[in-house]
């Protein structure tokens, strides 16, 4: 503000920075300042680079979120099913019954938006030439987009999906008790090879870990109970 030509300030009243500033102040609410380097600020856009990076990080995230959240809720009986997403539509329109994740979907294309609009500035950042970049007008809209969408999308998402979400409690044990990972803790009492052998017969025996290990009588039953209880591995359980 106030940096006319290349940051010289040529032409301007005195203070127009400042008095520029409190203006926009009475107007917006918010708090203003004046850039310490007039001449850095109006050929370098690094703090948009940077407040955008900052949401694109945090995007890169709530995909990773919502993904996981698709997986985990798939089903109901031929995915994972350990979790149910609340129904905010009547269904599918191919599948009668048919309960679809469109609030994950939604937070997922809001951030690839976001995404693209970082993609944009980053573009927009590295176009200035010499002492000054022209390309402010796309570097504001779409960094004023991203904070919209991501803060109308993340507020949606967690009134309309994280609080309605429930466990299936009997699946997640389901699966917890027949998975073949249970098997790690075992390497450090029986060794790596025994352990392996015993995740291999019980893969194809169809079996889970705790029935081989029962099968074959390699240590007691309540120390086999305890020691592969899934919950006692997570160290939840004290």
């Amino acid at each position: 503000m106030g940096g006319t030509a290349v940051g010289t300030g040529l032409n301007t009243p005195e203070n127009f920075g400042q008095l520029a500033i409190k203006e926009m102040e009475l107007i917006t609410g918010q708090d203003f300042r004046l850039a310490k380097n007039a001449f850095e600020a109006t050929q370098s856009a690094e703090a948009i680079l940077g407040a955008s990076g900052a949401l694109r990080s945090i995007a890169v995230t709530l995909i990773k979120i919502a993904n996981d959240l698709r997986l985990l809720s798939s089903g109901p009986r031929t995915g994972i099913g350990e979790i149910n997403l609340p129904a905010v539509q009547p269904g599918s329109s191919i599948m009668p019954g048919k309960v679809n994740p469109v609030m994950a979907e939604m937070l997922n294309m809001a951030c690839f938006q976001i995404i693209g609009n970082d993609t944009a500035i980053t573009m927009a950042a590295q176009g200035g030439q010499f002492e000054l970049n022209v390309f402010t007008p796309v570097l504001a809209y779409d960094l004023l987009s991203s904070i919209e969408i991501l803060t109308g999308a993340s507020i949606s998402f967690t009134e309309k999906c994280l609080r309605g979400i429930t466990v299936n409690r009997e699946r997640c044990e389901e699966l917890s008790k027949q998975s073949l990972a249970l098997v790690t803790i075992l390497a450090t009492t029986i060794g790596y090879e025994k352990a392996a052998e015993i995740a291999h017969t019980a893969h194809r025996e169809n079996k889970s870990i705790t029935e081989v290990v029962k099968e074959m009588n390699i240590m007691d039953e309540k120390d086999v109970e305890e020691l592969l209880d899934p919950i006692n591995m997570t160290g939840v359980r004290k």
